[in-house]
């Protein structure tokens, strides 16, 4: 049972890194005005994915 429990959030969890670096790395290549307010929504979708990890655990 306790398996079935970690599969069922590792891919999210997974989809949800891998999300956040593809956004980073978006961001970091474009740069600019909105600089900051991008900083702060990828910042924000880190602190929703960590907060997702640790309800798993």
């Amino acid at each position: 049972m306790g398996m079935d429990y970690v599969s069922a959030l590792v891919p999210p969890f997974v989809m949800a890194v891998f999300f956040v670096f593809l956004v980073k790395t978006i961001v970091k290549s474009q740069g600019g005005a909105n600089k900051a307010k991008e900083d702060a929504a990828v910042d924000a979708v880190l602190a929703r994915a960590e907060a997702a990890r640790q309800t798993g655990n």
